[in-house]
């Protein structure tokens, strides 16, 4: 993420590269997806402990019924229970079974940022082909720790891989979570990496650079039409802080913002701003952005704006302390304090009432390193577990639009389901050991955890 707080090429090059690596010549017959679930195949599920996110109480020795890849049916499990003919039957009566997690923001096309030089050997040495195929590994890995559906924000100078990587998990040629995708990102000239090299030389930019309001809006269209799902805005860049507030410089004039904001909705879409100074989200607020990510600081002004207008407060508290962890307790250039100054700005949201969903900027950091990291901090900055979880379901399923598909375990839902061996509703750690992964009815884990 290049802490400025952050700096981040095409499409038909990746995916023609990673098919050619992976799959049969366009002539044979696609390979099937991994574990392919016939259309009418019926599984049980046993869970010692059901947190269905529809319940208000957990359900004990629950029986979980999934057809065809959804849920059919939630009972209770009895000792006379017979096994349907040609059913499966899987036995996680020693579990606590929750629906599939919902990271809403990572970027599987960055393999950490933070240490010095990281970020510019990726953009400028490493292959699109090469960048493309680590995504396809970073996608699998976010899978693995339980999260079955991420939002994507941004490819950071791989322009729009992550349309393939989503695309290709869609059509079941490799393995990951679902996806939603912002591709390349916008920022003004100027503002974003890769910047203090000779200027005789034209180097790649971590997104995609658009000046005045008609600029603006063609980058908007150009990433639509290219596969995006969302527009991801740089809002601001170059924190301080002073007094308990962080201060930025913002980018985009309010009328640039304003032209994004509007173009995107126009073609009924949804805008993330990265913004972490008062005066960059005071902009994206007043510009009618739909997720504030990050959010250091915001006014009580503006949070009470966010909660009359819906928008969504996305935090990634983790990022801040490993960045701080990296750079040696004084944090990144102008960062003085800000960890201290999040935490309670993430206080103060959730008193106000913000909705607040699960995010952790995972690609920012190795994702080597387990992005369930987050759900500690959200405890300890005022979140009961329960709401930590219910951010990273049914909170994160209502941001990505697919409410009354996931983020719960209910009849009719794509049937997403992952197991612990403890109880996070006690102990929120217990969401950095997932042990059983299934996505859509399909098991893609089921065993000790990393």
């Amino acid at each position: 993420m290049n802490y400025d707080i952050r700096s981040r090429m095409p499409r038909v090059l990746a995916v023609s590269i990673l098919l050619a690596a992976f799959c049969r010549p366009a002539s044979a017959a696609q390979p099937p997806a991994p574990q392919a679930v016939k259309s009418e195949q019926t599984t049980f599920i046993r869970c010692g402990t059901l947190i269905d996110e529809a319940s208000d109480t957990p359900r004990q020795n629950a029986l979980v019924q999934i057809v065809g890849g959804k849920f059919h049916a939630v009972t209770s499990f009895t000792p006379d229970f017979a096994k349907p003919s040609g059913a499966v039957f899987i036995d996680l009566s020693a579990e606590t079974c929750l629906p599939g997690l919902i990271d809403t923001h990572t970027h599987v096309l960055l393999q950490g940022d933070q240490k010095p030089g990281q970020y510019d050997e990726q953009i400028l040495k490493w292959s699109l082909p090469y960048r493309t195929i680590l995504g396809t590994q970073a996608a699998r890995r976010a899978l693995d720790y339980g999260f079955t559906s991420i939002r994507d924000v941004e490819t950071e100078g791989a322009y729009y891989a992550d349309v393939s990587i989503r695309d290709a998990i869609n059509q079941g040629v490799i393995p990951g979570p679902r996806m939603v995708v912002a591709t390349r990102a916008l920022d003004v000239t100027g503002a974003y990496a890769i910047l203090g090299y000779d200027p005789a030389l034209k180097l790649p930019h971590g997104v995609q650079v658009a000046d005045g309001p008609d600029e603006c809006r063609r980058a908007v269209r150009e990433q639509i039409g290219n596969g995006a799902d969302w527009i991801k805005v740089y809002a601001d860049r170059k924190v301080s802080t002073a007094a308990g507030v962080v201060h930025s410089i913002p980018t985009f004039t309010p009328d640039e913002l304003h032209a994004i904001v509007d173009e995107t909705h126009r073609q009924h879409h949804k805008v993330a701003a990265h913004a972490n100074g008062l005066e960059g989200v005071h902009n994206a607020v007043e510009a009618g952005v739909d997720t504030i990510e990050h959010g250091a600081y915001i006014t009580d002004d503006d949070l009470k704006t966010m909660v009359a207008h819906g928008i969504w407060y996305v935090p990634t508290l983790y990022i801040f302390i490993y960045a701080e962890e990296i750079h040696q307790a004084a944090g990144f250039l102008g960062w003085e304090g800000g960890v201290e100054i999040h935490a309670e700005t993430f206080r103060r949201a959730l008193k106000a009432g913000v909705k607040i969903a699960f995010g952790t900027d995972v690609g920012g950091f190795e994702w080597t390193i387990n992005p369930a990291k987050e759900f500690p901090l959200m405890v300890k900055y005022g979140m009961t577990p329960a709401q930590a979880l219910h951010a990273a379901t049914v909170s994160g399923a209502e941001l990505i639009g697919m409410k009354s598909q996931i983020g719960s375990v209910e009849p009719g839902k794509l049937a997403d389901l992952v197991a612990v061996s403890g109880n996070p509703l006690t102990d929120i750690h217990a969401l950095e050991d997932v042990n059983f992964v299934m996505k859509e009815g399909v098991v893609y884990k089921h065993g000790s955890p990393n």
